[in-house]
């Protein structure tokens, strides 16, 4: 798909989602190095202590109030090897994906166009979703000029999906998280600048990661909070320091597994570029 490589994050104990991938992306032509996800469930206090991870001071759940999940630590571990193998490798550019998406019609088609274009037009990027949760609801992205498909990410969650350059996983490494560790999924919008609390940005010096995100995006949960049988790895867990402390009591407040909230007119990305793909694709559902 032009990428240097693919990334594929896998519990080793969750043979069903990786069976599941492996068969839609070969389906796709689609190949991947799988990944071993840390299976933050696995670690004590000591280990984590051993690895000189500390927690960012002042951080706390924006809707349960509690501090970071051993589910959130291994899934940020997870994410951050990757960089580490991407700057050790020297790649210049990598997919990343996680083990409980779906693809959207013509997946791969669509994200080569864009690479495409973006490679094209040589804009300077980052990171680029193509996959993600969109919180900031009250206007819209900024599209990026000739450029089908694409905006500047406002305040985002979810990492299932996304690209990432050389120098953005070099910018992340810099930024020695592990010092002051967060959700994965707030320290990406903490590093380009769009996390709401000031008081966690203010606490990493350098934040100028160049974050897009597809629009429409090109993948998607395959569940979502209250869907029947649904366990989240990452929230269904304990406190990082508190094995008898769980983190699955209040699932109604649980709003960042939750689907997307339907966008305001105010709030669309009407004035993105559109491909001729995506009203193919809508005509194809």
């Amino acid at each position: 798909m032009g990428f240097d490589e693919v990334f594929m994050i896998n519990l080793k104990r969750r043979k069903d989602r990786r069976d599941r991938m492996l068969q839609t992306l070969g389906e796709q032509g689609i190949a991947c190095k799988i990944v071993s996800a840390v299976d933050g469930k696995a670690l004590n206090v000591s280990q984590i202590q051993g690895m000189g991870i500390h927690m960012l001071p002042g951080y706390s759940d924006p809707y349960h109030g509690r501090p970071l999940t051993k589910g959130e630590l291994g899934c940020f571990l997870s994410h951050y090897n990757i960089w580490k193998e991407i700057v050790d490798r020297g790649l210049k550019t990598s997919l990343v994906i996680e083990d409980d998406l779906r693809f959207e019609v013509f997946f791969k088609r669509r994200l080569q166009n864009l690479m495409y274009e973006v490679e094209k037009e040589k804009l300077d990027w980052d990171l680029i979703y193509i996959g993600r949760k969109r919180m900031q609801v009250e206007h819209p992205e900024k599209s990026v000029p000739k450029i089908h498909n694409l905006v500047e990410a406002d305040y985002s969650y979810w990492t299932l999906g996304y690209a990432m350059s050389l120098q953005g996983a070099r910018k992340l490494l810099a930024a020695e998280p592990l010092t002051r560790m967060l959700p994965v999924d707030e320290f990406l919008p903490v590093m380009y600048n769009k996390h709401p609390v000031s008081d966690y940005m203010e606490q990493f010096e350098k934040r100028d990661l160049k974050a897009f995100s597809a629009e429409p995006l090109l993948v998607f949960p395959t569940h979502y909070t209250g869907d029947a049988g649904y366990i989240s790895d990452t929230e269904t867990s304990t406190i990082w320091d508190n094995e008898k402390m769980r983190t699955d009591w209040d699932r109604a407040r649980s709003q960042k597994t939750q689907e997307q909230a339907e966008l305001s007119t105010e709030a669309q990305n009407s004035d993105v570029l559109q491909s001729d793909l995506d009203s193919t694709a809508r005509d194809e559902l």
